[in-house]
């Protein structure tokens, strides 16, 4: 039946049939129907009809062969395959296999958190409210003093021909309102712990996240996507804090880490803005085009962004800027340096490319917004490779804002 089919129906549509007769469940951007489309394709194919065609790249799996006349030799020959199966059968870096398993060691170690008691220690050990008192202090200790904003709203005043100063003032709002709720939380904690205020079920929590090392969720309300632990988050938090300082008070720095950005859709589109404002061209028409470099620049571009800070997982840059197979064990590399370049959608420059998606977490999912894509999703970045676009996606090469560590 599927020789009569295959004989009738092109190839490439009994493919776009199959897979979007798939909805639902985890198929629920253009991202996860691109991935189907390519699973499917890798099995509505000319070659599964040939004996021995590889099901995968190492030929540890092939379609069984026209001699296995009956049911038992087939059974037989597919008995011979591995029993655990390897990464690349699903097409991905051996990576993998390191990456599952620290997500299920950092799933054993979540239920063990839920289930310990929050008991204290033995003779000499602090006590938990001592444990709180010294967090809580070393912490607010850290955290510089809120921007100030009429300063900033001066040095960057709302212009025409310049976006970007409505950014950062929009940043520094966002970002004087987490330093609100953390530094006025642990302040509030610190009087629960001395019995000046009533401990209730927010900073109960609060308390309990600190001593698991865990980003409290009362924080989270109000700040920007992070997967980190604790101390992770507050180090990451004073990083940002730091280069924004520095744009306040230096000007607009010649790379942006684009990592730093409460909400980098802002950004990028004050990019747009600019060039569309300069050259009087309508924004919905502009797109933008990429470089990549391997030094830092030493002044900024006539138009666009330099970015910077940009994780890629399953893949990574080589010496020629293009894309390749990730080293082994390394399951994060460095992006380089990237340059938005705002261009005419029509003027696109045309290579082979594997078109990456950029997301702000490892976390891959999100919220499903009114534009079809996640919450958690910044956009699609057109990275040069010398591999076709399907082996990247097979791998699930995509590039990060931040990591979880």
């Amino acid at each position: 039946m599927f020789l009569d089919l295959y004989e009738e129906v092109p190839l490439a549509a009994l493919n776009y049939l199959t897979a979007e007769c798939n909805y639902g469940g985890r198929v629920t951007d253009d991202k996860d129907r691109r991935t189907l489309t390519t699973a499917v394709r890798n099995i509505y194919c000319a070659g599964i009809l040939q004996d021995g065609f590889f099901l995968n790249a190492s030929g540890s799996y092939r379609v069984p062969i026209d001699e296995l006349q009956s049911h038992e030799a087939t059974v037989d020959y597919v008995r011979q395959w591995p029993l655990m199966p390897s990464p690349d059968v699903f097409g991905f870096n051996d990576n993998a296999d390191i990456t599952k398993d620290l997500k299920e060691v950092a799933q054993t170690l979540t239920t063990v958190l839920i289930t310990q008691s929050a008991g204290g220690g033995g003779a000499g050990a602090k006590s938990f409210d001592e444990i709180m008192m010294e967090m809580s202090k070393d912490i607010v200790a850290k955290l510089p003093p809120n921007f100030d904003m009429e300063v900033a709203m001066k040095r960057y005043p709302v212009r025409y021909d310049e976006c970007k100063n409505t950014v950062i003032c929009q940043e520094l709002a966002k970002f004087n309102k987490l330093l609100d709720r953390v530094r006025g939380s642990l302040q509030t904690l610190q009087k629960a712990v001395k019995g000046l205020v009533v401990m209730d079920a927010a900073l109960e929590g609060l308390s309990k996240n600190m001593l698991n090392n865990q980003t409290p969720l009362l924080w989270m309300k109000v700040s920007y996507p992070s997967l980190k632990p604790l101390s992770s988050y507050i180090a990451e938090l004073l990083e940002r804090l730091d280069f924004f300082q520095h744009w306040l008070d230096d000007g607009p720095p010649t790379v942006f880490q684009m990592p730093n950005f409460f909400f980098v859709q802002a950004f990028m589109t004050g990019v747009m803005q600019n060039f569309a404002r300069k050259y009087t061209i309508p924004i919905d028409t502009i797109e933008f085009d990429f470089a990549f470099l391997g030094a830092a620049p030493t002044a900024a571009p006539e138009d666009g962004a330099y970015t910077h800070g940009l994780y890629i997982e399953g893949a990574r840059m080589n010496d020629q800027l293009k894309l390749d197979e990730a080293l082994p064990k390394v399951l994060f590399s460095p992006m380089c340096i990237i340059v938005l370049k705002p261009c005419e959608a029509d003027k696109l420059s045309k290579y082979p490319h594997y078109a990456c998606p950029c997301y702000r977490t490892t976390d891959r999912r999100g919220v499903l917004a009114t534009t079809g894509h996640s919450s958690n999703f910044v956009m699609f970045i057109r990275v040069p490779t010398d591999h076709t676009p399907e082996h990247w996606i097979t791998a699930g090469a995509a590039m990060f804002n931040s990591l979880a560590d």
